[in-house]
């Protein structure tokens, strides 16, 4: 049924030749064999896919705000596929083992990476990457976003975000910023937030959110910023205090933290995202059916409000502006990086 309606919505072959024959019978008629060859060959083909499991890689370690997204979006894709979607961590490299298992695997679409914004800037950071983000992928669908959670250190006596600001531009020394990730959204946003409040911090880069969380609690670090539901649960038992969120709305997981909006920083918005890739040379016909598939799939977990319960903002969109949106994102993370003084390691 899936597959029909996929057919239906994006090759409506009746329709189509119904206005073909007002061109003319001769004209008509030539145009109506053609979309039906299509059709037929277009059905052959995504008729045979997929007959067997779908390896979804995700490049970091479970328990993460990307592993949480992914097992979420692939227990509610293999229903409608009809085959297992196994989520399958490789981490390591900073996002780039994983990354770069799909990028060699078969070009069949049994193979798929599920990513965060980490991906596309693998380049942006890192001096040795063995693969080109954007040439060597295809964007399949970006399929949710969410706010990241800032917090500070327990013991430190400035507890709003005014306050935190005006004192690590007093005090510089005394603050610095954890980094879980080089590129990750965390970083990305770290650095968003130092340039909407002129503010120059320390950043100290960790090898993952939990040594990062863990040294925050412990006063060694002061500043974190990461996704919302990986740091939630430490702040509501008080081992980190949480300052703002980054959404322009209040989370419904935690509606008495505020955002950085209404906190000092009018209109201060940034979003961590989640997607699906597959690897360069797949089929398009059967990278649109899996965007299809990824796009209801959100709807049904956006209705059901298992993705408000886990943080996460649903978003359907096609492949084209999927496409465009990396291409913004890509352009906006670049200039932080640069004005930064980020230099590739």
């Amino acid at each position: 049924m899936l597959m029909a309606n996929f057919l239906k919505t994006n090759f409506a072959w009746p329709a189509l030749c119904s206005r073909g024959l007002g061109l003319g019978l001769e004209l008509g008629l030539g145009l109506c064999l053609g979309l039906g060859v299509v059709q037929g060959a277009l059905a052959q083909e995504l008729g045979k896919y997929p007959e067997q499991p779908i390896r979804l890689i995700v490049p970091f370690a479970p328990g993460g705000g990307v592993d949480t997204a992914a097992r979420l979006v692939a227990k509610q894709m293999q229903g409608k596929l009809g085959v297992t979607v196994v989520v399958e961590n490789r981490p390591g490299g900073n996002g780039t083992i994983g990354s770069k298992a799909v990028q060699s695997a078969n070009p069949d679409a049994y193979t798929l990476l599920f990513s965060a914004a980490t991906h596309i800037l693998a380049k942006e950071v890192m001096t040795s990457v063995p693969y080109d983000p954007i040439s060597d992928f295809l964007p399949v669908a970006r399929v949710g976003e969410a706010a990241l959670l800032m917090v500070i250190s327990p013991n430190l006596k400035e507890k709003k975000l005014n306050d935190v600001i005006v004192s690590a531009k007093l005090n510089r020394e005394k603050w610095n910023a954890a980094i879980p990730a080089l590129g990750a959204p965390s970083h990305v946003a770290t650095l968003y937030l130092a340039k909407k409040s002129n503010l120059s911090i320390s950043m100290v880069p960790y090898k993952g959110t939990a040594p990062a969380l863990v040294d925050v609690a412990g006063g060694h670090s002061q500043i974190l910023l990461d996704s919302i539901i990986s740091l939630l649960p430490m702040a509501k038992t008080g081992k980190v205090h949480p300052v703002v969120v980054t959404s322009l709305k209040r989370s419904p997981l935690a509606p008495d933290i505020p955002t950085a909006d209404e906190s000092g920083l009018p209109g201060f918005q940034f979003m961590s995202w989640y997607a699906i890739w597959a690897p360069k040379g797949t089929a398009p016909e059967r990278v649109q059916y899996l965007n299809t598939v990824a796009n209801e799939s959100v709807t049904e977990l956006v209705k059901s409000g298992i993705f408000a319960q886990n943080g996460i903002e649903g978003v359907n969109e096609s492949v084209a502006k999927f496409t465009q949106y990396i291409n913004s994102e890509l352009s906006l993370s670049h200039d932080l990086l640069k004005e930064a003084g980020f230099k590739p390691e």
